[in-house]
Protein backbone atom coordinates (compact mmCIF):
# COMPACT_ATOMS: atom_id res chain seq x y z
CA UNK A 1 0.00 0.00 0.00
CA UNK A 2 1.35 3.19 -1.12
CA UNK A 3 1.86 5.88 1.70
CA UNK A 4 0.20 9.30 1.00
CA UNK A 5 2.83 12.08 2.83
CA UNK A 6 0.05 14.52 2.53
CA UNK A 7 -2.35 12.41 4.21
CA UNK A 8 -0.45 11.38 6.86
CA UNK A 9 0.82 14.89 7.50
CA UNK A 10 -2.48 15.86 8.10
CA UNK A 11 -2.79 13.59 10.64
CA UNK A 12 0.28 14.01 12.22
CA UNK A 13 -1.12 17.81 12.72
CA UNK A 14 -4.04 16.80 13.80
CA UNK A 15 -2.93 14.23 16.81
CA UNK A 16 -0.47 16.86 17.92
CA UNK A 17 -2.57 19.92 17.70
CA UNK A 18 -4.99 18.11 19.02
CA UNK A 19 -3.55 17.28 22.17
CA UNK A 20 -1.74 20.25 22.65
CA UNK A 21 -5.11 22.58 22.56
CA UNK A 22 -6.74 21.03 25.39
CA UNK A 23 -3.68 22.37 27.58
CA UNK A 24 -4.33 26.12 26.46
CA UNK A 25 -7.69 25.68 27.04
CA UNK A 26 -7.20 25.11 30.69
CA UNK A 27 -4.06 26.82 31.48
CA UNK A 28 -5.75 30.38 29.94
CA UNK A 29 -8.68 30.19 32.00
CA UNK A 30 -6.66 28.52 35.19
CA UNK A 31 -4.03 31.59 35.06
CA UNK A 32 -6.81 34.23 35.19
CA UNK A 33 -8.61 32.26 37.78
CA UNK A 34 -5.75 31.94 40.05
CA UNK A 35 -5.05 35.64 39.33
CA UNK A 36 -8.93 35.92 40.88
CA UNK A 37 -7.77 34.06 43.95
CA UNK A 38 -5.03 35.66 44.89
CA UNK A 39 -6.74 39.54 44.33
CA UNK A 40 -9.19 37.92 46.42
CA UNK A 41 -6.59 36.77 49.32
CA UNK A 42 -4.99 39.78 49.29
CA UNK A 43 -8.01 42.36 48.92
CA UNK A 44 -10.00 40.41 51.41
CA UNK A 45 -7.51 38.57 53.87
CA UNK A 46 -9.63 35.62 53.96
CA UNK A 47 -7.31 32.85 53.80
CA UNK A 48 -9.60 30.39 52.23
CA UNK A 49 -8.45 31.98 48.63
CA UNK A 50 -5.11 31.28 49.48
CA UNK A 51 -5.54 27.85 50.32
CA UNK A 52 -7.64 27.22 47.02
CA UNK A 53 -5.44 29.31 45.37
CA UNK A 54 -2.47 26.84 46.69
CA UNK A 55 -4.20 23.59 45.01
CA UNK A 56 -5.05 24.84 41.46
CA UNK A 57 -1.15 26.35 41.13
CA UNK A 58 -0.08 23.03 41.52
CA UNK A 59 -2.19 21.75 38.66
CA UNK A 60 -1.21 24.52 36.91
CA UNK A 61 2.00 23.79 37.23
CA UNK A 62 1.81 20.21 35.51
CA UNK A 63 -0.72 21.75 32.64
CA UNK A 64 1.44 24.27 31.63
CA UNK A 65 4.73 22.49 31.67
CA UNK A 66 2.87 19.71 29.56
CA UNK A 67 1.84 22.86 27.43
CA UNK A 68 5.25 24.06 26.76
CA UNK A 69 6.37 20.57 25.51
CA UNK A 70 3.52 20.11 23.09
CA UNK A 71 3.51 23.39 22.11
CA UNK A 72 7.80 22.88 20.83
CA UNK A 73 6.67 20.03 18.55
CA UNK A 74 4.02 22.30 16.35
CA UNK A 75 7.08 24.65 14.79
CA UNK A 76 8.79 21.45 14.16
CA UNK A 77 6.23 20.88 11.96
CA UNK A 78 6.04 23.90 9.37
CA UNK A 79 9.75 22.67 8.66
CA UNK A 80 9.93 19.36 8.04
CA UNK A 81 6.16 18.73 6.66
CA UNK A 82 4.79 21.78 5.59
CA UNK A 83 8.07 24.04 4.02
CA UNK A 84 5.98 24.80 1.23
CA UNK A 85 3.63 26.70 3.66
CA UNK A 86 6.26 27.83 5.77
CA UNK A 87 8.47 29.57 2.38
CA UNK A 88 4.80 30.85 1.11
CA UNK A 89 3.82 32.61 4.79
CA UNK A 90 7.32 33.04 6.41
CA UNK A 91 7.35 36.93 6.04
CA UNK A 92 3.69 36.83 7.61
CA UNK A 93 3.29 34.62 10.09
CA UNK A 94 6.98 33.90 11.32
CA UNK A 95 7.00 37.82 12.74
CA UNK A 96 3.59 37.10 14.63
CA UNK A 97 5.35 33.81 15.89
CA UNK A 98 8.30 35.74 17.33
CA UNK A 99 5.96 38.09 18.91
CA UNK A 100 4.54 35.75 21.22
CA UNK A 101 8.11 34.82 22.34
CA UNK A 102 9.10 38.49 22.60
CA UNK A 103 6.06 39.28 24.70
CA UNK A 104 4.02 36.32 26.08
CA UNK A 105 6.95 33.42 26.59
CA UNK A 106 9.44 36.57 28.66
CA UNK A 107 6.71 37.27 30.39
CA UNK A 108 5.38 34.05 32.13
CA UNK A 109 9.19 33.18 32.64
CA UNK A 110 9.61 36.18 34.36
CA UNK A 111 6.70 35.49 37.03
CA UNK A 112 5.71 31.91 36.80
CA UNK A 113 8.88 31.03 39.15
CA UNK A 114 7.49 33.55 41.86
CA UNK A 115 4.21 32.23 41.57
CA UNK A 116 5.19 28.77 41.91
CA UNK A 117 7.87 28.85 44.47
CA UNK A 118 7.43 32.55 45.95
CA UNK A 119 3.97 31.63 48.24
CA UNK A 120 6.42 32.09 51.46
CA UNK A 121 9.19 33.74 50.16
CA UNK A 122 7.87 37.28 49.01
CA UNK A 123 4.86 39.70 50.16
CA UNK A 124 1.86 38.59 49.30
CA UNK A 125 1.07 41.96 47.24
CA UNK A 126 4.45 40.24 44.76
CA UNK A 127 2.36 36.84 44.37
CA UNK A 128 -0.14 38.44 43.33
CA UNK A 129 1.63 40.68 41.01
CA UNK A 130 2.88 37.47 39.70
CA UNK A 131 -0.32 35.84 39.21
CA UNK A 132 -1.89 38.90 36.93
CA UNK A 133 1.76 39.06 35.03
CA UNK A 134 1.27 35.11 34.54
CA UNK A 135 -2.69 35.21 33.24
CA UNK A 136 -1.65 38.61 31.25
CA UNK A 137 1.04 36.43 29.76
CA UNK A 138 -1.54 33.38 28.56
CA UNK A 139 -3.80 35.93 26.85
CA UNK A 140 -1.22 37.59 25.32
CA UNK A 141 0.05 33.95 24.06
CA UNK A 142 -3.49 33.24 22.76
CA UNK A 143 -3.66 37.07 21.11
CA UNK A 144 -0.53 36.67 18.60
CA UNK A 145 -1.44 32.72 17.94
CA UNK A 146 -4.90 33.38 17.23
CA UNK A 147 -4.17 36.09 15.13
CA UNK A 148 -1.80 34.26 13.05
CA UNK A 149 -4.65 31.59 12.53
CA UNK A 150 -7.09 34.54 11.42
CA UNK A 151 -4.86 35.79 9.17
CA UNK A 152 -5.01 32.55 7.47
CA UNK A 153 -8.57 32.32 7.68
CA UNK A 154 -8.67 35.83 6.57
CA UNK A 155 -6.03 36.92 4.99
CA UNK A 156 -5.53 40.95 4.50
CA UNK A 157 -2.64 43.45 4.31
CA UNK A 158 -0.57 41.84 1.95
CA UNK A 159 1.35 41.52 -1.27
CA UNK A 160 1.34 38.34 -2.75
CA UNK A 161 4.87 38.11 -5.33
CA UNK A 162 5.98 34.97 -6.98
CA UNK A 163 3.71 32.88 -4.53
CA UNK A 164 5.17 34.12 -1.68
CA UNK A 165 3.07 36.62 0.67
CA UNK A 166 4.66 39.71 1.98
CA UNK A 167 3.56 41.76 4.25
CA UNK A 168 2.22 45.35 3.29
CA UNK A 169 -0.01 46.85 6.51
CA UNK A 170 0.81 45.33 9.55
CA UNK A 171 -2.08 46.20 11.39
CA UNK A 172 -4.36 44.84 8.64
CA UNK A 173 -2.37 41.65 9.32
CA UNK A 174 -2.59 41.49 13.42
CA UNK A 175 -6.43 42.69 13.03
CA UNK A 176 -7.54 40.36 10.05
CA UNK A 177 -11.77 40.69 9.43
CA UNK A 178 -11.99 37.56 11.80
CA UNK A 179 -9.39 37.98 14.32
CA UNK A 180 -11.53 40.38 17.38
CA UNK A 181 -14.46 37.59 16.66
CA UNK A 182 -12.31 34.27 17.32
CA UNK A 183 -10.29 36.03 20.05
CA UNK A 184 -12.79 36.58 21.90
CA UNK A 185 -14.92 33.42 21.21
CA UNK A 186 -11.95 31.21 21.89
CA UNK A 187 -10.64 33.00 25.27
CA UNK A 188 -13.84 33.05 26.59
CA UNK A 189 -14.40 28.80 25.44
CA UNK A 190 -10.98 28.73 27.57
CA UNK A 191 -12.57 30.28 30.17
CA UNK A 192 -15.68 27.95 30.16
CA UNK A 193 -13.76 25.11 30.02
CA UNK A 194 -11.63 25.85 33.19
CA UNK A 195 -14.48 26.92 35.19
CA UNK A 196 -16.15 23.36 34.83
CA UNK A 197 -13.40 21.73 35.40
CA UNK A 198 -13.71 23.56 38.85
CA UNK A 199 -17.00 23.00 39.07
CA UNK A 200 -16.75 18.94 39.09
CA UNK A 201 -13.72 19.14 41.10
CA UNK A 202 -15.57 21.40 43.50
CA UNK A 203 -18.50 18.75 43.31
CA UNK A 204 -16.22 15.77 43.93
CA UNK A 205 -14.69 17.55 46.88
CA UNK A 206 -17.93 17.77 48.65
CA UNK A 207 -19.33 14.82 47.88
CA UNK A 208 -16.49 13.06 49.55
CA UNK A 209 -16.56 15.13 52.33
CA UNK A 210 -13.23 16.62 51.83
CA UNK A 211 -12.53 20.22 52.36
CA UNK A 212 -16.61 21.00 52.17
CA UNK A 213 -15.83 24.81 52.91
CA UNK A 214 -13.52 25.30 49.98
CA UNK A 215 -15.35 23.01 47.77
CA UNK A 216 -18.52 25.28 48.93
CA UNK A 217 -16.91 28.39 48.28
CA UNK A 218 -15.16 27.57 44.82
CA UNK A 219 -18.85 25.95 43.31
CA UNK A 220 -20.49 29.11 44.59
CA UNK A 221 -17.45 31.23 43.27
CA UNK A 222 -17.43 29.75 39.95
CA UNK A 223 -21.25 29.01 38.83
CA UNK A 224 -21.67 32.51 39.55
CA UNK A 225 -18.76 33.55 36.90
CA UNK A 226 -20.65 31.07 34.76
CA UNK A 227 -23.94 33.18 34.67
CA UNK A 228 -21.75 35.72 32.89
CA UNK A 229 -19.66 33.48 30.92
CA UNK A 230 -21.90 31.09 29.03
CA UNK A 231 -24.59 33.45 27.52
CA UNK A 232 -21.43 35.95 26.87
CA UNK A 233 -20.03 33.38 25.11
CA UNK A 234 -23.36 32.28 22.73
CA UNK A 235 -23.58 36.09 22.25
CA UNK A 236 -20.02 35.77 20.80
CA UNK A 237 -20.54 32.39 18.92
CA UNK A 238 -23.59 34.54 16.94
CA UNK A 239 -21.15 37.38 15.92
CA UNK A 240 -18.53 35.15 14.92
CA UNK A 241 -20.91 33.33 12.84
CA UNK A 242 -22.02 36.45 11.05
CA UNK A 243 -18.13 37.27 10.05
CA UNK A 244 -18.04 33.53 9.18
CA UNK A 245 -21.25 34.07 6.83
CA UNK A 246 -19.50 37.14 5.35
CA UNK A 247 -15.89 36.62 4.63
CA UNK A 248 -15.90 32.19 4.36
CA UNK A 249 -19.56 31.42 3.13
CA UNK A 250 -18.44 27.82 1.91
CA UNK A 251 -17.70 27.35 5.33
CA UNK A 252 -21.09 27.99 6.38
CA UNK A 253 -22.43 26.68 4.12
CA UNK A 254 -20.57 23.40 5.19
CA UNK A 255 -21.35 23.78 8.96
CA UNK A 256 -25.37 23.80 7.93
CA UNK A 257 -24.78 21.64 4.88
CA UNK A 258 -26.29 23.99 2.57
CA UNK A 259 -26.47 22.86 -1.26
CA UNK A 260 -28.99 25.62 -2.57
CA UNK A 261 -28.59 29.16 -2.54
CA UNK A 262 -31.97 30.77 -1.29
CA UNK A 263 -33.92 32.54 1.15
CA UNK A 264 -35.78 31.66 3.81
CA UNK A 265 -33.89 28.76 4.21
CA UNK A 266 -35.08 25.96 7.23
CA UNK A 267 -32.89 25.62 10.27
CA UNK A 268 -31.09 22.11 9.89
CA UNK A 269 -30.72 20.62 13.31
CA UNK A 270 -29.93 16.70 12.13
CA UNK A 271 -29.18 15.32 8.45
CA UNK A 272 -26.99 12.99 6.93
CA UNK A 273 -25.15 15.03 4.33
CA UNK A 274 -24.77 13.34 1.11
CA UNK A 275 -21.85 15.16 -1.05
CA UNK A 276 -21.96 12.95 -3.59
CA UNK A 277 -25.12 14.04 -4.68
CA UNK A 278 -25.01 17.00 -3.21
CA UNK A 279 -28.02 16.66 -1.05
CA UNK A 280 -29.07 15.56 2.63
CA UNK A 281 -30.92 12.57 3.66
CA UNK A 282 -32.72 11.83 6.89
CA UNK A 283 -33.37 15.87 7.58
CA UNK A 284 -34.74 17.27 10.54
CA UNK A 285 -35.04 21.17 10.01
CA UNK A 286 -37.14 24.15 11.20
CA UNK A 287 -38.80 25.99 8.60
CA UNK A 288 -37.08 29.94 8.20
CA UNK A 289 -35.18 29.75 11.71
CA UNK A 290 -31.90 29.20 9.54
CA UNK A 291 -32.06 32.30 7.77
CA UNK A 292 -32.88 34.43 11.41
CA UNK A 293 -29.85 32.44 12.98
CA UNK A 294 -27.44 32.95 10.35
CA UNK A 295 -28.23 36.01 9.16
CA UNK A 296 -30.71 37.97 11.64
CA UNK A 297 -33.09 38.33 8.94
CA UNK A 298 -35.64 35.82 8.55
CA UNK A 299 -35.93 36.78 4.53
CA UNK A 300 -32.01 36.94 4.91
CA UNK A 301 -30.26 34.70 1.93
CA UNK A 302 -27.56 31.96 2.23
CA UNK A 303 -25.37 30.88 -0.44
CA UNK A 304 -25.41 26.92 -1.14
CA UNK A 305 -22.38 24.60 -1.65
CA UNK A 306 -23.18 24.67 -5.15
CA UNK A 307 -22.11 27.79 -6.18
CA UNK A 308 -18.77 26.11 -5.57
CA UNK A 309 -16.38 23.87 -7.87
CA UNK A 310 -16.19 20.71 -5.87
CA UNK A 311 -12.81 21.21 -5.60
CA UNK A 312 -13.21 24.26 -3.66
CA UNK A 313 -15.46 22.64 -1.31
CA UNK A 314 -14.49 21.78 2.66
CA UNK A 315 -15.46 18.42 3.54
CA UNK A 316 -19.49 18.44 4.50
CA UNK A 317 -20.02 16.03 7.70
CA UNK A 318 -17.21 16.52 9.68
CA UNK A 319 -18.12 20.54 10.57
CA UNK A 320 -21.83 19.84 10.73
CA UNK A 321 -21.12 17.45 13.03
CA UNK A 322 -18.27 19.02 15.13
CA UNK A 323 -20.64 21.98 15.14
CA UNK A 324 -23.56 20.71 16.23
CA UNK A 325 -21.63 18.79 19.43
CA UNK A 326 -20.41 22.22 20.46
CA UNK A 327 -23.74 23.83 20.45
CA UNK A 328 -24.79 21.10 22.34
CA UNK A 329 -22.32 21.32 24.76
CA UNK A 330 -22.68 24.97 25.36
CA UNK A 331 -26.95 24.44 25.55
CA UNK A 332 -26.15 21.63 28.29
CA UNK A 333 -23.89 24.02 30.13
CA UNK A 334 -26.47 27.12 29.88
CA UNK A 335 -28.88 24.12 31.57
CA UNK A 336 -26.36 23.57 33.81
CA UNK A 337 -25.54 26.92 35.09
CA UNK A 338 -29.54 27.65 34.93
CA UNK A 339 -30.06 25.10 37.63
CA UNK A 340 -27.73 25.97 39.79
CA UNK A 341 -29.68 29.44 40.24
CA UNK A 342 -32.89 27.10 40.95
CA UNK A 343 -30.98 25.27 43.25
CA UNK A 344 -28.99 28.29 44.78
CA UNK A 345 -32.32 29.76 45.44
CA UNK A 346 -33.96 26.43 47.37
CA UNK A 347 -30.99 26.78 49.22
CA UNK A 348 -30.03 23.13 48.07
CA UNK A 349 -27.13 23.86 45.48
CA UNK A 350 -24.41 22.00 48.10
CA UNK A 351 -26.75 19.22 49.18
CA UNK A 352 -28.23 18.01 45.82
CA UNK A 353 -26.48 14.66 45.12
CA UNK A 354 -27.78 14.77 41.29
CA UNK A 355 -26.83 17.97 40.37
CA UNK A 356 -22.82 17.42 41.84
CA UNK A 357 -22.56 14.45 40.15
CA UNK A 358 -24.05 16.19 36.85
CA UNK A 359 -21.18 19.07 37.47
CA UNK A 360 -18.65 15.83 37.80
CA UNK A 361 -19.60 14.71 34.46
CA UNK A 362 -20.28 18.46 32.94
CA UNK A 363 -16.68 18.82 34.05
CA UNK A 364 -14.74 17.43 30.80
CA UNK A 365 -17.01 18.62 28.24
CA UNK A 366 -15.80 21.97 27.62
CA UNK A 367 -12.76 20.16 26.11
CA UNK A 368 -14.91 17.96 23.95
CA UNK A 369 -16.80 21.13 22.37
CA UNK A 370 -12.90 23.11 22.25
CA UNK A 371 -12.47 19.86 20.41
CA UNK A 372 -15.65 20.47 18.14
CA UNK A 373 -14.98 24.02 17.46
CA UNK A 374 -11.20 24.10 16.51
CA UNK A 375 -12.60 20.89 13.86
CA UNK A 376 -15.15 22.89 12.63
CA UNK A 377 -13.06 25.98 12.21
CA UNK A 378 -10.01 23.81 10.05
CA UNK A 379 -11.92 21.20 8.38
CA UNK A 380 -14.65 24.21 7.75
CA UNK A 381 -11.29 26.10 5.99
CA UNK A 382 -10.41 23.13 3.48
CA UNK A 383 -8.94 22.84 0.96
CA UNK A 384 -6.86 26.02 1.68
CA UNK A 385 -3.99 26.55 4.72
CA UNK A 386 -4.55 30.35 3.55
CA UNK A 387 -8.14 30.71 2.59
CA UNK A 388 -8.55 30.95 -1.14
CA UNK A 389 -4.66 31.57 -1.76
CA UNK A 390 -2.89 28.44 -0.79
CA UNK A 391 -3.94 24.75 -0.99
CA UNK A 392 -2.94 22.67 1.52
CA UNK A 393 -1.84 19.72 -1.09
CA UNK A 394 0.42 22.33 -2.80
CA UNK A 395 1.82 23.21 1.51
CA UNK A 396 2.99 20.00 1.87
CA UNK A 397 7.03 19.36 1.67
CA UNK A 398 8.04 18.29 -1.70
CA UNK A 399 10.72 15.62 -0.99
CA UNK A 400 8.35 14.37 2.02
CA UNK A 401 8.09 10.45 1.55
CA UNK A 402 5.17 9.06 3.96
CA UNK A 403 7.24 6.03 5.18
CA UNK A 404 8.73 8.59 7.32
CA UNK A 405 5.65 10.61 8.19
CA UNK A 406 4.31 7.69 9.37
CA UNK A 407 7.58 6.89 11.62
CA UNK A 408 7.39 10.03 13.69
CA UNK A 409 3.38 10.13 13.45
CA UNK A 410 3.51 6.79 15.49
CA UNK A 411 6.78 8.17 17.58
CA UNK A 412 4.29 11.39 18.53
CA UNK A 413 1.51 9.16 19.14
CA UNK A 414 3.54 6.45 21.57
CA UNK A 415 4.95 9.84 23.40
CA UNK A 416 1.85 11.91 23.44
CA UNK A 417 0.24 8.54 24.76
CA UNK A 418 2.35 8.72 27.47
CA UNK A 419 2.65 12.14 28.71
CA UNK A 420 -0.72 13.04 28.87
CA UNK A 421 -2.15 9.95 31.08
CA UNK A 422 0.50 10.71 33.22
CA UNK A 423 0.39 14.42 33.78
CA UNK A 424 -3.79 13.77 34.27
CA UNK A 425 -2.48 11.52 37.05
CA UNK A 426 -0.40 13.85 38.59
CA UNK A 427 -3.27 16.59 38.38
CA UNK A 428 -5.33 14.17 39.92
CA UNK A 429 -3.39 13.05 42.66
CA UNK A 430 -3.53 17.11 43.71
CA UNK A 431 -7.28 16.95 43.82
CA UNK A 432 -7.45 13.74 45.98
CA UNK A 433 -5.24 15.44 48.57
CA UNK A 434 -7.47 18.05 48.84
CA UNK A 435 -6.88 21.59 50.21
CA UNK A 436 -5.16 20.42 53.46
CA UNK A 437 -1.89 20.57 52.28
CA UNK A 438 -2.04 23.06 49.14
CA UNK A 439 -2.68 26.02 51.77
CA UNK A 440 0.13 26.47 54.22
CA UNK A 441 -0.11 29.46 56.24
CA UNK A 442 2.21 31.76 55.03
CA UNK A 443 5.10 33.20 57.37
CA UNK A 444 5.66 37.17 57.84
CA UNK A 445 7.67 38.24 55.73
CA UNK A 446 10.11 41.42 56.15
CA UNK A 447 11.30 43.09 53.27
CA UNK A 448 10.67 40.52 50.52
CA UNK A 449 13.08 37.80 52.39
CA UNK A 450 12.49 34.40 54.36
CA UNK A 451 11.92 35.24 57.94
CA UNK A 452 14.25 32.81 59.28
CA UNK A 453 18.03 31.35 58.16
CA UNK A 454 18.63 29.10 55.71
CA UNK A 455 16.73 25.70 56.17
CA UNK A 456 18.82 23.07 53.94
CA UNK A 457 21.91 24.15 56.66
CA UNK A 458 22.21 21.58 59.57
CA UNK A 459 20.34 22.25 62.89
CA UNK A 460 19.26 25.56 61.47
CA UNK A 461 15.87 24.99 61.99
CA UNK A 462 16.75 23.56 65.76
CA UNK A 463 18.29 26.94 65.89
CA UNK A 464 15.81 29.19 64.65
CA UNK A 465 13.63 27.68 67.41
CA UNK A 466 15.51 28.44 70.38
CA UNK A 467 16.06 31.79 68.90
CA UNK A 468 13.38 33.02 66.94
Amino acid sequence: MELDPLLLSRLQFVWVIGWHILLPAFTVGLASYIALLEGMHFFTGQEIYFRISGLWIKIFSVAFGMGVVSGIVMPFQFGTNWSRYSDATANVLSPLFAYEGLTAFFLEAAFLGVLLFGRNLVPRWAHFVAALMVAFGTLLSSFWILSANSWMQTPAGYDLVDGRFYPKDWFAIVFNPSFPYRLGHTVVGFYVTTAFVVVGVSAWLIRRGRSVVEGSRMLSMTLGLLTILVPLQILLGDEHGLNTLEHQPTKLAAIEAHWETERRVPLVLFALPDEQNEANRYTIEVPLLGSLVLTHDPNGEIRGLKEWPRDQRPPVAIPFFAFRIMVGIGLLMLAIVAASWWLRWKGRLYDSAWYLYACQWVAPLGFVAVLAGWTTTEVGRQPWTVYGLLRTSDSVSPSLVGSDVLISLIGYMIAYLVIFPAGLLSMARFVRKGLEEAGIEPEEIESGRPSGPVRALPGSAQRHGKTG
